[in-house]
């Protein structure tokens, strides 16, 4: 009788111990613990190559380029240069081709479109696989008030001289965002918007910045913002970085054009210098008109001659900041600077999913 106890107190104990052993390898769907994913989604670089007398350097291959993050080599998807269609690799040829020097344009070209309009807006949709999508953000507060006709021209002179296959949005800003003009090819609408602007009070440009940038980051292929200001933030509720931050997030270059004298406005100087070079773009220090041309004229020149290169970052747990770092590949371009984005980091899929507009 004993025995017969033991034993069924013994089968008793291990079918309980499987029950729990079971029970503990099947998931808990109602498990409060929140998934944190990150998404894997194409990285777009801006990629410009100069050599030491700022002249662009073109004719260059995907395979004359690397592509790190985080210090592991990544694999190219697709290569563009200029204003062409972004391709796969499988479709370049490895010709003998060298690389060449172009010497930018120090004037704004007189021959340009003085309008493009187009009713089709099924042809704009087209246009975006090629060019590029700039917006221009005008500050129309009341720092602008003795220099605001000649940065209008200023504006209108960049806005003709742009090609064809590039659509323009164009926004000004005081206290509060205006877009004045959607993204569009239609040049004669955005020099007609243009014109309207009138100065207003106070200067908000980081609100204004992040709210141009969220909405550049939704149109796909290449984007670019291009802010004209002309006197410190004295009214924005964020900060600069978060600017940066989404700019670098998005694979947007910020180039700004400052009317004010680096030496004698240091902090937005450097705060300026720090978003634009952090995304890839340019910071300009232009007192005079022609000196604006001229930044305008630099920033027309860069569009026109930078490489497009994207990857699909490998799988990684780092959450935070990812370094990026392209190289040129062979001894013969070792002399070549390369300006690009330094890095990013990545939205989670719970933020990058979401539809809620980003305000200030």
């Amino acid at each position: 009788m004993r025995k017969r106890t033991t034993l069924l107190m013994c089968l008793l104990l291990v079918a309980a111990l499987g029950g729990i052993l079971s029970f503990s390898q099947e998931p808990d769907d109602a498990s409060p613990q929140a998934v944190f994913r990150i998404d894997v989604n194409m990285v777009l670089l801006n990629v410009a190559v100069m050599d030491n007398k700022g002249n662009y350097v073109t004719g260059l291959k995907p395979w004359d380029f690397e592509i790190f993050e985080d210090g592991n080599s990544q694999r190219m998807a697709t290569f563009a240069e200029g204003s062409e269609t972004p391709r796969p690799l499988n479709e370049f040829s490895r010709d003998a081709g060298q690389p060449r020097i172009v010497k930018p344009m120090r004037a704004m070209p007189s021959d340009r479109l003085q309008g493009n309009p187009r009713d089709n807006s099924a042809e704009l949709v087209a246009s975006l696989a090629s060019g590029a999508s700039v917006y221009i953000l005008f500050d129309t507060s009341n720092y602008m008030y003795e220099g605001f006709v000649f940065a209008q021209d200023a504006i209108a002179e960049f806005i003709r001289s742009l090609d064809n296959p590039d659509r323009v949005a164009l926004y000004s800003y005081s206290r509060d965002l205006s877009r004045i003009v959607p993204i569009t090819d239609d040049r004669l609408q955005l020099l007609r918007g243009l014109r309207k602007t009138v100065a207003g009070d106070n200067a908000a440009l980081y609100n204004a910045l992040l709210l141009t940038v969220q909405d550049a980051s939704r149109l796909p292929g290449r984007k670019m913002v291009v802010a004209f200001s002309n006197g410190p933030d004295n009214s924005s509720m964020v900060a600069p970085e978060n600017v940066r931050e989404l700019a670098q997030a998005e694979g947007i270059p910020i180039y700004v054009i400052s009317t004010r004298e680096a030496k004698n406005d240091p902090v937005s100087t450097a705060v300026f210098e720090r978003i634009s070079a952090s995304t890839g773009g340019k910071a300009y220090f232009a007192k005079t008109w022609r000196q604006q041309q001229e930044a305008f004229t630099n920033i027309r020149e860069d569009l026109a001659h930078l490489y497009t290169l994207s990857y699909y970052p490998q799988s990684t747990q780092n959450r935070g900041w990812r370094e990026i770092t392209v190289k040129l590949i062979g001894d013969h371009l070792e002399k070549y600077q390369v300006r690009t984005r330094t890095g990013y980091r990545p939205r989670t899929a719970r933020a990058a999913n979401s539809t809620a507009p980003i305000t200030p």
